[in-house]
């Protein structure tokens, strides 16, 4: 049997220095990327020649991109993230396990369809709190409800508590009909939606019934503490800091936090900071805590959406720029 074709791709980065971060102190990350993948890497100031097979080039030419991304948004790397990117590109983890989310008890399956959402699963499954940031579209949400339903299936938690801060879009809240409960729930409706397609109706009847799933506004948390629970904040962006702080402070033993949000879409007012922005910000350097950052090559709803949000972001930078 023939050797598989050797071929060579060259990468054009920012700069030399770029180079050089993505190499890791004493190239450490590129020793990590050469043996996992199995290629050659030869730099010549900011471009990188890779060598292997078109299978084991392609892998590589986008773990670069990936790490890049993390770069960009972090303004560093660390090892983590790069063996991250490693089992996102080869499709499995360390152990040779695929990176997916057992969703039913009939072996249903849930993989990630971008590489950026199959770092968020990744960190989902290494870490114990995790906040992933990115446009409508990407999955935030869905991933993250999922996760807790595999974490539910296998007994790795006792109880899945959704929450969302009920603020206001553009409508006013006392004007809408009925309760204080009939109020909320449109609030409350995308996470029902997640739930409803992942499970079957009838099993999230019983699991709300029986207290094991609970979805409720952001205010209804204060003065709780969560054990062996998977605890999910979407729509993060529009919690004040306080609001964030008594958020992630709920934590008990044994339980997982994921908090998601779209930084174009706070909906606070102008002088309130947005506690999920303050979060990135403070909390990027605690080990254990795992920051996301997901963008529009993500998007895996309608391609129109992708297109949607990219004319939104360009008016955005025209606005900025003037």
């Amino acid at each position: 049997m023939s050797e598989p074709l050797t071929i060579s791709r060259n990468l054009t980065l920012d700069s030399r220095e770029e180079a050089v971060i993505l190499f890791g102190p004493r190239d450490q990350f590129l020793r990590t990327l050469k043996d996992a993948l199995g290629v050659r890497v030869i730099a010549r100031g900011d471009v990188l020649q890779v060598e292997g097979t078109e299978e084991t080039v392609d892998m590589a030419e986008r773990a670069f991109q990936q790490l890049r991304t993390i770069l960009r948004k972090n303004g560093r790397l660390v090892a983590e993230d790069v063996r991250s990117v490693i089992e996102v590109v080869r499709g499995g983890d360390i152990r040779g396990g695929p990176i997916s989310l057992a969703v039913s008890e009939g072996g249903k399956y849930l993989r990630p369809r971008t590489d950026g959402q199959g770092r968020y699963v990744q960190a989902l499954k290494t870490h114990d709190v995790v906040l992933c940031v990115g446009p409508a579209g990407t999955g935030k949400t869905y991933l993250a409800v999922a996760w807790a339903v595999s974490l539910l299936r296998s007994a790795q938690v006792k109880k899945i508590v959704l929450v969302r801060p009920a603020v206001e879009a553009g409508e006013r809240l006392g004007f809408l009909p009925g309760d204080l409960i009939a109020k909320i729930n449109p609030y409350l409706r995308p996470l029902f939606d997640s739930l409803n397609d992942i499970m079957e109706t009838e099993t999230v009847k019983r699991y709300m019934e029986s207290d094991i799933i609970e979805i409720l506004p952001l205010a209804y948390m204060r003065g709780r503490t969560l054990n062996n629970a998977c605890i999910i904040l979407d729509e993060g962006q529009n919690a004040t800091v306080t609001q964030m702080k008594m958020f992630l402070t709920r934590m008990g033993h044994g339980s997982k936090i994921v908090v998601t949000g779209d930084m174009t879409q706070v909906d606070l007012p102008s002088s309130v900071r947005s506690g999920l922005s303050d979060a990135v910000n403070r909390l990027k350097n605690i080990n254990g805590i795992s920051i996301l950052h997901l963008d529009d090559a993500d998007i895996v709803r309608n391609p129109l959406v992708a297109k949607i949000v990219a004319a939104y972001d360009d008016e955005k930078t025209k606005k900025s720029s003037n």
